[in-house]
């Protein structure tokens, strides 16, 4: 075991130096962010214990929720040993009257082997309801989550690049008082960096929110994690721990898939897998979004890590930004995408309705915020003077609220975290592209793309 620790921190070592030598030709200075955090095992087993959520020496952590389909969620938990994927769960406390069955599995990282990660899927589920439930074996610990509405209004908080530091932690309480249905994160959740315990922590961290609302996440740049010759596969951990419903939506991976809540229809892309025309990802967008019914759901929001459009000198020139942009932008137009949410840049922004660079009334508001918390800082430098097209620009942590009304109208509002307190520096009010386009016209063009 001694041996095996030593050879997984040797190699670790190596590989963060190797990334911290990519990290020196950045093109800004990043100020001190605040402490990391690192939530340990026996930190959550005292936790556990003072709430009675250990079953003899049985312990169930990292629990969190995620959509399927219009009316069931995952719960998935990790445990250090063997226990069912099994999941009780009703309307009232005591988690009695319905139960479900689900998987369990596992990964190894080098010399780290993960705990037992189960997936259970329940439903179906009655929206706008409270849910109690209870999650292994007899007695497991008893949680409870609110299903989102069916209909509108309906309200998303959006938070980029969390990570683990004390930033993060306040980033999330602001949001736990926040009256939000679903959460949406662009990518770069633990900034676990080859560490896989930091998965743990992170799972550990977020689990009093995720575990209550679903959250609906994307990858970033940080959940790549290969080392050369040592560990090739991308994703291991993030497609272990957090798998969204991509089966559900005809995509072929959990890097990129889609899902409709409440008139809203979501689409999560992957910056950090193939988006060229003769991608799977490409060809699935295509398809994805000629699928959509503005009748149904007239409003899109598209979920990506790497933005499109960015006037922070930071994250300037990638392929990730340019090459996606020039790929799916016109896929996006046509179908009349009314918001795109980006993180990766450590910092806020906010544009104009663009397209092609340039301002355009049936162009898609491009939101970046990159600024929940990480370890790294903030992306404090801007281009002067600033383009036309950036609205709003803003170094500071924080996270956002979109609160769609009605079939017409959203507010948009960005809320900094200044002095631990959350503050509400940027809103907008938005209308939904169908209102703006007749749809018949909108249709016409999307076909000619």
């Amino acid at each position: 075991m001694v041996l095996q620790r030593t050879v997984f921190f040797v190699t670790y070592a190596m590989a963060l130096a190797f990334a911290c030598f990519l990290c020196a030709v950045d093109s800004y200075d990043r100020p001190p962010p605040r402490k990391n955090l690192f939530v340990s095992p026996w930190t959550m087993i005292k936790i556990l214990l003072l709430q009675n959520r250990g079953s003899g020496f049985m312990f169930y952590v990292c629990v969190h929720i995620s959509m399927v389909g219009q009316d069931k969620m995952r719960i998935s938990w990790i445990t250090g040993s063997h226990s069912p994927a099994t999941v009780d769960y009703g309307t009232s406390p005591g988690a009695k009257g319905f139960s479900a069955t689900g998987t369990t599995n596992s990964y190894r990282y080098l010399t780290y082997k993960s705990g037992e990660i189960h997936d259970v899927v329940i439903g179906p589920l009655n929206p706008n309801t409270v849910y109690y439930y209870r999650i292994g074996s007899n007695p497991g610990p008893e949680f409870s989550f609110k299903t989102p509405p069916s209909s509108f209004p309906i309200n998303f908080a959006v938070v980029g690049d969390l990570g683990q530091t004390e930033w993060t932690s306040t980033t999330l309480q602001h949001i736990s008082q926040s009256n939000y249905d679903v959460l949406i994160l662009p990518g770069d959740l633990s900034y676990a960096d080859l560490n896989q315990p930091l998965w743990d922590s992170f799972g550990r961290l977020v689990e009093p929110l995720a575990s209550q609302r679903p959250w609906m996440v994307t990858q970033g740049n940080h959940e790549v994690e290969t080392i050369p010759l040592l560990h090739s596969k991308p994703f291991t951990s993030y497609n272990s721990r957090w798998r969204m419903p991509y089966e559900e939506s005809g995509s072929g991976s959990n890097l990129y898939y889609s899902f409709e809540v409440a008139g809203v229809h979501v689409v999560m892309l992957g910056s950090y897998t193939d988006f060229a025309a003769n991608s799977a990802q490409f060809k699935w967008l295509q398809a994805d979004l000629g699928k959509v019914d503005r009748g149904k759901t007239p409003w899109i929001v598209v979920v990506i890590h790497a933005p499109w459009y960015n006037s922070n000198t930071a994250h300037q020139g990638e392929s990730e930004s340019i090459d996606m942009k020039k790929a799916m932008e016109a896929l996006l137009y046509g179908a009349r995408v009314d918001v795109v949410f980006a993180g990766h840049v450590h910092a806020y922004e906010r544009f104009t309705r663009v397209y092609n660079d340039k301002p355009d009334k049936c162009g898609p508001v491009h939101i970046t915020i990159g600024d929940g918390g990480n370890r790294e800082g903030l992306a404090t430098k801007y281009i002067d003077p600033k383009p036309e097209i950036s609205v709003f620009r803003e170094a500071s942590f924080g996270h956002g609220q979109l609160q769609v009304v009605n079939a017409t109208h959203a507010l948009w509002s960005w809320n900094r975290n200044q002095d631990d307190e959350a503050v509400a520096s940027d809103s907008i009010w938005l209308n939904s592209l169908p209102l703006i386009l007749p749809v018949n016209f909108r249709r016409n063009l999307f076909q000619l793309i």
